[in-house]
């Protein structure tokens, strides 16, 4: 059964935009919206984290359960999903701060 998701992407191959355009519509930039099959969302999602690299994907679809919706990341995020009891839940991590050469601290 055909269902709504919302997928999120940023900094991706422009052909995993051009991929995605042949089954979603892109409403914003970076911002995909469409009824697919769970199959194809799955086809969807494998190509779409396999090409992430340095960039960030999100996608959103129907569940069954508390929720009503299942979230899955891809990429260097600073939201991080946890599980809270059959809840999921955003983490927020602080940002990296650098000093003036650049690197990194803690």
């Amino acid at each position: 059964m055909a269902s709504m998701i919302a997928l999120s992407v940023t900094a991706v191959p422009d052909h995993v935009r051009g991929a995605l355009t042949r089954w979603l519509l892109e409403v914003t930039p970076y911002l995909y919206v469409g009824t697919v099959s769970a199959k194809v969302r799955d086809e969807l999602w494998a190509a779409v984290s396999a090409c992430a690299g340095d960039g960030v994907a999100v996608l959103v679809h129907p569940a069954a359960n508390e929720q009503g919706f299942e979230l899955r990341t891809a990429g260097e995020q600073r939201r991080e999903p946890r599980d809270f009891d059959g809840l999921t839940l955003l983490a927020f991590t602080p940002p990296t701060l650098t000093d003036s050469q650049g690197t990194a601290n803690p």
